[in-house]
């Protein structure tokens, strides 16, 4: 398990019709594009933002959250702490960790 409770993480919060989406990623892949066979992830600050927040923001807004993107292993790291995400399912794109989150 990442320990990432002293990092830093971009984090977008949209609430529209009810939902609250979080998007969230480590910093380090801000701006960076992953490929793995069919699969492409670009990560923008268009969709993940850039308000740089703690771990523990993180958490607060993933607590509030229906849906939820991760990427980065200290994003989904933070996800899996919070039982947001079942470790098993945690899908690599480009050797990056990448997760969603639905609560319904």
């Amino acid at each position: 398990m990442v320990e990432y409770e002293m990092e830093t993480m971009y984090l977008k919060t949209y609430k529209v019709n009810g939902e609250v989406l979080v998007a969230a990623c480590d910093c380090e892949v801000m701006g960076k594009t992953f490929e793995e066979g069919e699969l492409c992830l670009e990560v923008t600050s268009d969709f993940f933002g850039e308000d740089v927040v703690s771990a523990q923001e993180l958490e607060v807004a993933l607590t509030d959250a229906t849906i939820a993107n991760m990427v980065g292993e200290k994003a989904v790291a933070c996800a899996i702490k919070l039982d947001c995400v079942d470790g098993d399912c945690v899908l690599n794109i480009g050797g990056v960790p990448c997760a969603q989150m639905v609560r319904m």
